[in-house]
């Protein structure tokens, strides 16, 4: 029962992450690479006359980036509200004002981090640690490749987190030695189909000079009768 719970939370969580990407970004041209759904590990203060609020809700902590050039990547703070099946954007930084990455702990699976913007400061809690690990990994790629003068500091992170862009390149690598496999398979089976079609050509034209010498050497042979 506990993991068929556990596989019901996983698929609601991609479901919901497929509808933020297709709902928030993709209108705006955006490409969303990853998302953590979370919970503040400390409740917010709010003031007295912001009370009365829309109820309970799910925070999601996305990704994105740009598909024109040049690419702009992003951090946003997406909620669902209870009783809604869309979802609504709220805050959103640009990748350089990121200024720090906290995993807290770099010696267990924990699903607690920070993140430190210029003007931010927020302390979350992850659904699950394999899920926060897998948005860092995400994270530390996408900053390392879109970030060339101020990248944010990673701090009591795992090593498979901060590992997260040789994962993806090895990813990726993978996918093109796949590739490259096929295309090498194709071409050797269309060398063999060349070489079969050869084969036929010549049988062909064997075949046809040996009915054209048949033909020539039919009449010969009656005369001399």
């Amino acid at each position: 029962l506990e993991n068929s719970l556990r596989a019901l939370l996983a698929w609601s969580t991609m479901s919901a992450k497929s509808a933020i990407s297709k709902e928030i970004f993709a209108p705006l041209d955006e490409r969303m690479l990853g998302a953590v759904q979370v919970k503040r590990r400390t409740k917010k203060k709010i003031p007295f006359l912001a009370t009365g609020g829309q109820g309970e809700y799910l925070t999601y902590i996305c990704l994105s980036v740009t598909n024109k050039k040049p690419t702009q990547a992003s951090i946003t703070k997406v909620k669902q509200f209870e009783g809604s099946t869309s979802f609504v954007r709220r805050s959103q930084w640009m990748l350089e004002q990121l200024r720090q990455v906290n995993g807290i702990d770099p010696n267990r699976d924990s699903a607690e981090f920070d993140l430190l913007f210029e003007n931010a400061f927020d302390q979350w809690v992850a659904s699950t640690a394999s899920e926060k690990c897998t948005f860092f990994q995400i994270l530390h790629h996408t900053c390392q490749r879109y970030l060339t003068d101020r990248k944010p500091e990673f701090i009591n992170c795992q090593s498979k987190i901060m590992g997260g862009n040789s994962i993806l390149h090895s990813a990726a690598d993978s996918v093109t030695s796949a590739v490259q496999k096929a295309s090498q398979a194709l071409n050797e089976r269309g060398e063999r189909l060349g070489r079969a079609e050869e084969k036929t050509e010549d049988m062909k034209n064997s075949a046809q000079q040996f009915a054209e010498t048949a033909h020539k050497v039919g009449p010969t042979a009656r005369l001399r009768a």
